[in-house]
């Protein structure tokens, strides 16, 4: 059953992720220009497309989004969708942004895609499989060095996701060989997924950033550990590694 959820949420991706890659550089329009952040309207219709694609397929599930919820809202199975993850990076014309797409269920995550449309690079993963890119078989870093590792830290556009993100940054700044700041929390999973990346650490986070990436670390052999904000709800902090290093956080 789970092949062909994974099946669906890595079409819709894909789908999704050509769309995206033929209006990038184009013109855009603005719905909402915010301090640290900005909406596209080409976000809402990344999203209805991805909508369609799915509840044509599975029309008693519901989806969740980043731009809002469609289908049944007490349904069993719910999509979690981000339509651009790195909307600033697209914005700026940088070509570091993806899709990612998840199904979830009794709060299990069962299935999760993630799509780089610009490099054309495909994560995947189902609850009992290999994680994958493009179909390969991938594992977490095999770095056991602090002082050898890359890691990434994510800052949030509230005040108080950089109050709380600078120290951890600095801490590791010191420590570790780099840190990368990217723009995108759905692939900095993919990268710890793979390899490229040691660990990713963001204190203020939604779930449609990270379900999908969260499963594929997973199942890739890596670490993840989230917790609930204390005051924000609906938000999360997240620590995910190879787990083969100690962050010290």
């Amino acid at each position: 059953m789970n092949a062909k959820f994974l099946e669906a949420a890595t079409e819709a991706a894909q789908a999704a992720g050509g769309f995206l890659r033929a209006h990038f550089g184009g013109v855009l329009n603005v719905d909402a220009n915010e301090a640290h952040d900005i909406k596209l309207e080409l976000d809402r219709r990344t999203q209805h497309l991805i909508e369609g694609l799915l509840l044509g397929r599975f029309p008693d599930h519901c989806v969740l989004g980043e731009e809002g919820r469609a289908g049944d809202a007490s349904a069993e199975y719910e999509w979690i969708v981000d339509p651009i993850d790195g909307t600033v990076n697209y914005f700026y014309g940088i070509p570091h942004f993806c899709v990612s797409i998840a199904l979830r269920r009794a709060g299990d995550i069962l299935a999760g895609a993630i799509y780089d449309p610009m490099r054309d690079e495909l994560w995947a993963a189902e609850t009992n499989g290999p994680a994958t890119l493009n179909g390969k078989e991938i594992r977490v870093s095999s770095r056991t060095v602090l002082s050898d590792a890359v890691v990434t830290v994510g800052f949030s556009k509230s005040a108080e996701s950089i109050a709380n993100g600078l120290p951890v940054f600095e801490k590791l700044l010191r420590e570790v060989k780099k840190c990368r700041m990217m723009g995108s929390a759905a692939l900095d999973l993919a990268y710890v997924s793979c390899g490229r990346l040691d660990a990713y650490v963001e204190s203020q986070i939604s779930i449609w950033d990270i379900a999908a990436g969260k499963l594929i670390v997973e199942r890739a052999g890596g670490s993840i550990r989230l917790s609930e904000h204390p005051t924000i709800p609906d938000k999360l902090s997240i620590v995910a590694s190879s787990g083969r290093i100690d962050l010290g956080i």
